[in-house]
């Protein structure tokens, strides 16, 4: 099955770090964050994988060879002339995919979420995107209904939000892993530009066929900053997972 790892962000959060080399060459134990996202795509199953490169993107696609090389399928999405944000850089990247529902993973994400599970629901519900959620802190949520169903989204920082409901009663705020199941029919409804797949979800969410599916258990890590990166490193040295 076919995959995207988002690879192109500027990582600025980083600080220092993304000076010199792009967030998902930074190291995790000694392999990339790139190396890593590509194991766990295909350790579950997604093994046609294709990466959106822009910022330090020379380094990037260097990195792509070597792993190549070292028996991964890998191709690339060339965004150096202007980043368009996941939504309009999986759009671009549209003539990849085949027939089959694929996946969208951002390249910053360590979990060990089971995407067998995730497919399963996507399918049982012939959704147009699934997307893995969890209850974390955070600021902006999605709001789900009882069945999984996305309705909406709300910053409760701000008090903005995007409502495809009658009401708020009976939604809950989960956060958004950045890991989805995302059916090719969901190009008919895309478009080229520079936006987010939130705001293309949140556009489609009153066809009632955007569906969540929760994952409480096991760890999700966001690389984000440095901290995160510092914790992210320690866990997984500290758990021995073969992450």
């Amino acid at each position: 099955m076919k995959a995207m790892i988002m690879s192109a962000g500027l990582g600025t959060r980083l600080g220092k770090i993304t000076q010199s080399i792009p967030k998902v060459l930074v190291d995790i134990n000694g392999k990339t964050l790139l190396q890593h996202a590509v194991e766990y795509c295909c350790r579950n199953g997604f093994g046609d994988i294709i990466v959106n490169v822009h910022y330090m993107a020379d380094m990037v696609e260097e990195e792509v060879k070597r792993l190549t090389s070292m028996g991964f399928k890998i191709s690339i999405s060339d965004e150096r002339e202007l980043l368009l944000e996941n939504g309009g850089g999986l759009y671009k990247a549209r003539h990849f995919f085949d027939n089959n529902p694929f996946l969208v993973y951002n390249a910053d994400i360590v979990t060990d979420l089971d995407l067998s599970r995730l497919l399963k629901c996507h399918l049982e519900n012939n959704a147009l995107a699934t997307l893995a959620v969890r209850r974390r802190p955070g600021s902006r949520f999605l709001l789900v209904d009882d069945k999984g169903v996305l309705r909406g989204w709300r910053n409760i920082s701000t008090g903005e939000e995007i409502l495809k409901a009658e009401s708020d009663e009976g939604l809950s705020l989960m956060g958004f892993s950045s890991v989805q199941i995302v059916e090719p029919e969901i190009f008919k409804f895309m478009r080229e530009g520079i936006y987010s797949v939130v705001d293309l979800y949140l556009n489609l969410a009153e066809t009632g066929r955007i569906f969540t599916l929760t994952f409480d258990e096991g760890y999700w890590f966001n690389v984000g900053t440095p901290e995160n990166l510092e914790n992210v490193r320690s866990f997984l040295k500290s758990s021995r997972t073969t992450w």
